[in-house]
């Protein structure tokens, strides 16, 4: 399997501005800049999308993992922070809240931590991955 995305960039960092698309459409020319990455500008950025495509995955591991285990989840809810620190991404940190029935804390925290070593989002991070993994009643 091979995914794509495209960025078009036009300008200079500060004053240009760019778009990016991705091989679904789901992002289509959507607008990125030097504001929207480093203030508070419209668009995207590089960091969310990484935070986007690191809870998508843990979240989608999680499920199967519990699957396999023989629990059904009611509810995941992950939340990555990406942390840009002097022009260098150094950390994701999963913020989890999970509704699944049956399982022991125990259990749960093992399995969370399982997912997040083997998503295969996490095997392509060289920075640091905090989970936080809740289990709520």
């Amino acid at each position: 399997m091979k995914r794509n995305a495209t960025a078009v960039w036009n300008g200079t960092i500060k004053d240009g501005k760019g778009n990016i698309t991705t091989q679904s459409t789901t992002l289509n020319k959507t607008q990125y800049s030097f504001n929207s990455r480093f203030a508070d500008g419209v668009g995207t950025n590089p960091e969310e999308l990484l935070a986007a495509a690191h809870a998508g995955c843990f979240t989608m591991k999680l499920s199967l993992d519990l699957t396999q285990a023989g629990f059904v989840p009611d509810e995941l809810e992950t939340t990555s922070y990406i942390t840009l620190d002097e022009g260098k991404i150094t950390k994701s940190e999963l913020v989890l809240k999970a509704k699944v029935p049956n399982i022991s804390e125990e259990e749960f925290q093992k399995i969370a931590k399982g997912a997040e070593e083997t998503c295969p989002v996490s095997g392509a991070f060289s920075f640091e991955i905090l989970l936080d993994a809740t289990l709520v009643s």
